[in-house]
């Protein structure tokens, strides 16, 4: 996979579908590698006519590392959070805006639909206020606001969040605990394959396991706080996808998101959890194609009105 230099980084990055088709910007959530869009979702985007354009974060798989920012302590950004605060950070979620942003421009791409799972939702959020010129749709999939009053996950499931292997553990004891936790993350309704989990387990810790960066994300989304103060000004046509039955944003988050981003349409999965299940890609890809081909016909006519 190719690299390429975004805001004073090197980001890896993937494209599939056609060049000329118009580009879909797919960005993966809290210590995610590219690797984690299921293949099917990807695939469906690019076979619909779509330029599929996907990226590890900072800080994630063959990303820039930000190593000399050494490890944080989550538990005492947690205590400074759950008291109001300030939590100081080597970077936020505006420094991982811009890094997609970056990608944007070294790609010479004006705009993109974008699409965002969990942490890369709070980035696509921030992206559609920040740089409305450069989202021509929003997705949001399995994402929050960072209301702090909103339900939160259980004690157990932060824990289990933040709960990392020894450092000393060995690659397989390294990959049990993570398919221990995706179990806890993934849909009721749609169990995982647990041969095809353990398999892209397995080949994501030998493309790039790197906890510091994951730790590093972490503290990010607690320092930037809320973003309830400029999700009124998304002005993209914004799809809200989330799960019923999501154990680590519970479900409160997207109707809250409904609530503050204009003109927003929400659509909720019973079964669904905090992944994004093999069962539930076609309705998924299927929604967001449509929202995507929906916004591109009205913009399409809205310039041919103009040029007339």
């Amino acid at each position: 996979m190719p690299q390429i230099d975004a805001n004073g980084i090197k980001l890896e990055y993937e494209i599939s579908g056609d060049p000329a088709a118009p580009p879909v910007l797919l960005i993966m959530g809290l210590g995610a590698q590219l690797t984690r869009w299921p293949e099917p979702f990807h695939r469906a985007l690019s076979e619909a006519g779509f330029r599929v354009i996907r990226y590890d974060n900072r800080d994630v798989g063959k990303s820039t590392r930000m190593v000399q920012a050494g490890v944080p302590s989550l538990t005492r950004a947690a205590l400074r959070s759950a008291l109001g605060l300030p939590v100081r950070a080597p970077y936020d979620l505006g420094t991982l805006t811009a890094d997609a942003v970056g990608l944007l421009d070294a790609l010479g791409l004006g705009s993109a639909h974008v699409v965002g799972a969990s942490m890369g939702g709070m980035i696509a959020q921030t992206l559609a206020a920040h740089h409305p010129g450069r989202v021509r749709t929003l997705i949001s999939i399995m994402s929050t606001s960072g209301h702090r009053r909103l339900p939160q996950p259980s004690l157990g499931m932060r824990m289990a969040l933040i709960r990392r292997p020894d450092p000393g553990a060995g690659r397989a004891q390294i990959i049990d605990a993570t398919i221990a936790l995706y179990r806890r993350l993934s849909s009721p309704g749609y169990p995982p394959d647990e041969p095809l989990m353990r398999a892209l387990v397995t080949s994501d810790f030998d493309r790039g396991y790197y906890p510091p960066g994951s730790a590093r994300q972490l503290l990010a989304i607690v320092a930037s706080g809320s973003r309830v103060p400029i999700l009124g000004r998304i002005t993209a046509p914004t799809l809200i996808q989330h799960g019923a039955d999501d154990p680590l944003i519970p479900v409160a988050a997207a109707h809250d998101l409904h609530h503050r981003i204009p003109g927003s349409r929400l659509e909720i999965f019973p079964g669904m959890g905090h992944d994004l299940p093999r069962g539930l890609v076609a309705t998924l890809t299927g929604q967001i194609i449509d929202h995507m081909r929906r916004a591109d016909a009205a913009s399409a006519q809205a310039t041919g009105a103009a040029v007339l």
